[in-house]
């Protein structure tokens, strides 16, 4: 079942269960994916796309949940957390910790990099073979401190 499949029925679901939060939710992923159907490229959605446009609706409202939690404006910070929690529902498993940190460990042997100036090198390799299974920020940070010890 596609991602598109999947959210027309969960949909219906929230729908008939008068789920406001899903429903916010459900309906961001639903607009996503149909700007990503007629945005002119021609291009057939794909499972990668379909993930880095569920990151991408993540990431914009982490950040407008950073700037409300800053403004303390705790109701608008709320409806973005209620949000994140209904898209994250439909991302992989994210991969964390210490298997993220034995994964960037091999990386960083197979490249040869032995100082920060081999950041880039890494991190080009760690965002190819981690794309969408992992936290750009946590890859960096990592990484970061791999390369500084």
């Amino acid at each position: 079942m596609s991602l598109e499949e999947k959210i027309n029925e969960d949909l219906k679901t929230a729908m008939r269960a008068k789920d406001e939060v899903a429903l916010r939710g459900i309906r961001a992923i639903k607009s996503a994916i149909l700007l990503a159907k007629t945005d002119g490229s021609g291009q057939a959605i794909d499972e990668a796309k379909e993930v880095q446009m569920l990151q991408k609706l993540v990431k914009t409202r982490q950040e407008s949940l950073d700037i409300f939690v800053k403004n303390s404006r705790e109701e608008l910070a709320q409806k973005e957390r209620e949000e994140i929690d209904v898209i994250k529902r439909y991302l992989p498993a994210m991969i964390e910790g210490a298997e993220l940190e034995a994964i960037l460990r091999q990386i960083v042997a197979d490249t040869g990099a032995t100082s920060a100036k081999d950041m880039g090198k890494v991190m080009g390799a760690a965002n190819k073979q981690l794309a969408g299974k992992a936290d750009g920020r946590a890859i960096s940070d990592i990484v970061k401190q791999l390369l500084q010890s």
